[in-house]
């Protein structure tokens, strides 16, 4: 892939196109890209490794951009193997390079070193605001701990006004298959899924990156991003203060044998009656769960439809609420339908899990289904309705 960054910043990172699951969890029908960078100048630095997935064609384009120059520094922004599994193959290359990280970045490194072979490399421990000359290109190290691993940090290229924003910013997709998309979907589903749980991080992250001039941001996922970068900026900081990006109602439900989900249905085309412009209905139990997610955290507002299980809740209802909670969901309103034939559990159950997310408010009233959804019930699904729209 042939991605134009400048005459000494190029581009050496490869698409993965055959993966179909990021982390082993996350559905990415479009690939992922794992970027890695070369600085070229007096000194070379390598800006991160990839996923051994990507090996051959990683080192195959380092080959083509190199031509037989040596490099100087590998910088490590970030020790997760989608990034840093390839370590010591360019060391097996350049013996005599300086490996560039924090103290914590030796120790994630260490522990990743399963023969011990990295003992032995020349390191250089960087702290925040250290920098490090190329030549007419130096580098200053930012700590970005939690963003969203703690020996993560940024680097920032002063005579370009680059910022290396290690995942910051990054996106699901292969560049290859991405050039012309929306930045802000899979940006968003990557943000929420991956990051989403560290927004305080994040924010002092955005303080930092605040007080630089940058012109581009490089990412470890994603394309090189340039232009407007408020926009960009802008959108991180509504994500990680966990403020709604768009008024809407996402309706989540999980239903067993299509009773509770003809509610959830008829509750949208109600809200949708009574003038909400965006309402998504989503089934828990089929959707893509990082992408429901992405839309609870998109809109301000949700409605929890669910049958009873087991003295509980359905199942991929109630892994639906954890993964919120695990990702640090708040600052939102709530409804709640349950569907019970003799004992209805799902609504304390669901309200319970809600009453431990920050800043969650659940309207009244609970709409309770006995069974099947009678001409009775839609009284209170009017309440709930017009409660959500206040």
């Amino acid at each position: 892939m042939q991605v134009k960054i400048s005459e000494n910043v190029q581009y050496v990172g490869v698409d993965d196109v055959t993966i179909d699951l990021f982390e082993n969890q996350y559905l990415v029908p479009e690939g992922i890209s794992y970027n890695s960078y070369l600085i070229l100048d007096e000194k070379i630095a390598l800006m991160d490794t990839v996923d051994r997935r990507g090996k051959d064609a990683w080192e195959a384009s380092l080959k083509e951009t190199l031509q037989d120059r040596e490099v100087d520094y590998l910088v490590i922004s970030h020790m997760e193997p989608d990034h840093a599994a390839c370590i010591a193959d360019v060391v097996d290359k350049f013996p005599e390079i300086t490996l560039v990280g924090n103290a914590k970045t030796f120790v994630f490194m260490d522990q990743f070193d399963e023969e011990g072979k990295l003992q032995q490399v020349k390191r250089l421990e960087v702290k925040e605001g250290d920098s490090l000359s190329l030549g007419t290109h130096t580098l200053q190290f930012y700590m970005a701990p939690m963003v969203h691993w703690p020996e993560v940090m940024v680097t920032y290229e002063t005579s370009e006004k680059i910022l290396f924003s290690a995942d910051g910013f990054g996106k699901f997709g292969a560049l290859s298959k991405t050039v012309d998309g929306d930045w802000a979907c899979e940006a968003r589903r990557y943000y929420f899924n991956i990051v989403g749980k560290y927004g305080a991080p994040v924010q002092a992250l955005l303080k930092k990156a605040a007080t630089l001039e940058i012109e581009k941001i490089l990412p470890l996922h994603g394309p090189i991003l340039t232009g407007n970068l408020s926009y960009y900026l802008d959108l991180y900081q509504t994500w990680s203060s966990y403020e709604p990006e768009n008024k809407g109602v996402l309706i989540a439900y999980a239903s067993l044998h299509g009773n509770t989900a003809k509610a959830a249905e008829t509750l949208g085309e109600m809200l949708r009656e009574k003038g909400e412009e965006k309402v998504v209905v989503s089934d828990l139990a089929r959707a893509d769960l990082a992408e429901v997610i992405e839309d609870a955290f998109r809109y301000d507002r949700m409605i929890l439809c669910a049958a009873s299980y087991d003295g509980g809740v359905v199942p991929c209802m109630q892994d639906f609420l954890h993964h919120l909670q695990m990702k640090g969901y708040q600052k939102r309103t709530v409804g709640l339908v349950e569907n019970g034939t003799w004992a209805p559990s799902a609504g304390r159950t669901m309200k319970a899990m809600l009453e431990n997310m920050k800043d969650v408010k659940v309207v009244e009233p609970m709409l309770t289904i006995r069974s099947v959804m009678k001409a009775g019930d839609k009284d209170t699904m009017e309440q709930l309705a017009n409660a959500m729209m206040e």
